[in-house]
């Protein structure tokens, strides 16, 4: 069987953890941080697990992440 090639641009923007989550980055968090409050600011700060309905996409993705 060919090996299977890893989405460049998934691999670059989520990761596994031990447990074989994929988490991501907060999104709205990039520019125009001014108008933003604190609040929602410190809010998305870490890293999030992906949604259930996303998730066998990016598995399809990253395949030996």
């Amino acid at each position: 069987m060919p090996k299977l090639k890893t989405h460049r641009g998934a691999a670059k923007r989520f990761k596994k953890t031990g447990t074989g989550k994929i988490v991501r980055a907060a999104a709205f968090k990039r520019h125009i941080l001014t108008s933003k409050t604190t609040k929602s600011k410190r809010q998305m700060r870490g890293t999030r697990v992906v949604s259930d309905s996303d998730a066998p996409k990016l598995e399809r993705m990253l395949p030996y992440k």
